[in-house]
């Protein structure tokens, strides 16, 4: 047996391309802002293709970049302020934050109806009780790339690995809304590949490099890698060991080109509908 690869680099692509063409009936794009804060390298990368993805789609896009010594007042000002421009529909502050800045008096300065990280406490609120709001990229992204494998989710038992409020948790809901049950494993689980053994599909997101190997897949389970990590030769891998979890595996996706591209697919499909909602309009569904 040799997995499907689910391809993110490619499903995003055609999803970004299906956007452009849905912003077209706006009397105005949609507007994204991103806040910068100091000069991790990473951040900086991050944010450069979220700021690539969003003019090539066609939207109006600003990025605020701030010194890592600005005072919590001050940063949260800048928040404000973004949250007044009526050209911005989405505001995103990348985390994370340098030290003795709070990041969730920050989050909480963000409205919701601008937050497209969907991390705001109103949004996750909103999505434990699953009523309708801006879901939290990276899982709504993964959510995307399980459709694209067709499966049938309902009755499948899935496993979170991580417990995160930016992947963990958001994912554990929205496969329980998908009719999964759901086991939401942490740093204490006792004896993780028992579990994971028995998992239909497997959800990663601990950033540990090559974490889950094969011996832990069930045959033809789905597993998802959300982690990332930069290996001493500046290569990048994941959580999962792609090699050996490949071979036992039913779906794949790879890092990179797996997760990272839906979860920017998803903050554009995000800004979009936040935009529809402060111009008035029924968003436009998009392609499946």
């Amino acid at each position: 047996m040799s997995a499907h690869i689910l391809d993110g680099k490619a499903l995003s692509i055609s999803l970004n391309k299906d956007l452009k063409r849905r912003i077209q009936t706006l009397e105005r794009p949609p507007g994204l802002a991103v806040v910068l804060v100091g000069d991790d390298p990473a951040s900086q990368v991050y944010v450069g293709k979220k700021g690539k993805v969003a003019k090539r789609i066609g939207f109006f896009h600003r990025q605020v970049s701030v010194s890592g010594d600005i005072s919590q007042a001050e940063l949260e000002a800048v928040v404000d302020g973004l949250v007044a421009d009526e050209q911005v529909d989405g505001i995103l502050v990348q985390m994370p934050l340098p030290e003795g800045l709070s990041a969730s008096a920050v989050m909480e300065r963000i409205p919701a109806t601008h937050d497209v990280d969907g991390l705001t406490i109103t949004n996750t609120g909103r999505l434990s009780q699953g009523k309708p709001g801006l879901v939290a990229c990276t899982p709504s992204g993964v959510m995307r790339l399980l459709e694209e494998a067709d499966l049938a989710l309902q009755g499948l038992h899935a496993v979170v690995i991580g417990r995160s409020n930016i992947v963990g948790r958001p994912m554990a809901m929205l496969l329980e809304q998908a009719n999964c049950t759901v086991t939401v494993c942490h740093s204490r689980t006792r004896d993780l590949p028992a579990i994971t053994r028995q998992a239909d599909v497997v959800v990663s997101a601990v950033g540990r490099p090559r974490f889950v190997t094969g011996d832990w897949i069930k045959p033809g389970a789905a597993v998802i890698d959300v982690g990332i990590c930069r290996l001493s030769d500046g290569s990048l891998c994941g959580d999962v060991d792609f090699d050996s979890v490949r071979s036992v595996a039913g779906w794949l996706t790879p890092v990179p080109g797996g997760v990272g591209p839906m979860t920017i697919a998803m903050l554009m499909e995000n800004t979009y509908q936040a935009s529809c909602f402060a111009q008035g309009v029924v968003p436009i569904a998009a392609y499946r």
